[in-house]
């Protein structure tokens, strides 16, 4: 039997920098951004540290066009995602090391803009009007296709209720 296990980051933090939204070759959108979390302590004789880490974000797909638009430089954000190592080999033919933070979702927190609850919902509300736009030409199609009944007009009075 297989142990389970769980890959999971979830961070609070601001961005270093503007999201960078790019296609790869087979046309999938794929977007880069920095975050930074910090924390602060108290130490023995009462001086107060802090220490910051700096964390790069990849979101592939809608989530990459999402977070192009709604997420700029300072904006404060929840993430979650999982933690990805990989190597590379960089233009100096050295090989390179670099650790990634998936994104599975986030929230933008408000500055008096729309927060990402907000666009999220509008934006599902539009592909729900779009869904149920097909939906609708898909039914009329269906109908379209089905033989004409010719008992169409009904007389109340033959109801026998």
């Amino acid at each position: 039997m297989a142990s389970r296990s769980l890959n999971r980051v979830l961070l609070i933090g601001n961005l270093t920098r503007d999201p960078e939204l790019k296609y790869t070759p087979n046309g999938t959108a794929v977007c880069t951004f920095g975050v930074a979390t910090n924390r602060s302590w108290t130490t023995a004789d009462g001086q107060t540290k802090e220490d910051v880490q700096y964390h790069r974000i990849v979101a592939w797909q809608k989530l990459a066009e999402l977070c192009s638009k709604l997420l700029n430089k300072g904006k404060k954000v929840y993430l979650e995602g999982r933690l990805t190592y990989r190597s590379f080999t960089g233009k100096d033919n050295q090989e390179k090391s670099i650790t990634e933070i998936v994104l599975d979702d986030f929230i933008v927190f408000g500055n008096g803009r729309k927060s990402l609850t907000e666009e999220t919902t509008s934006s599902q509300e539009e592909e729900k009007d779009e869904l149920e736009t097909k939906e609708k030409q898909e039914e009329k199609k269906e109908e379209e296709n089905e033989p004409k009944s010719l008992d169409e007009d009904v007389n109340a009075d033959d109801i026998p209720f």
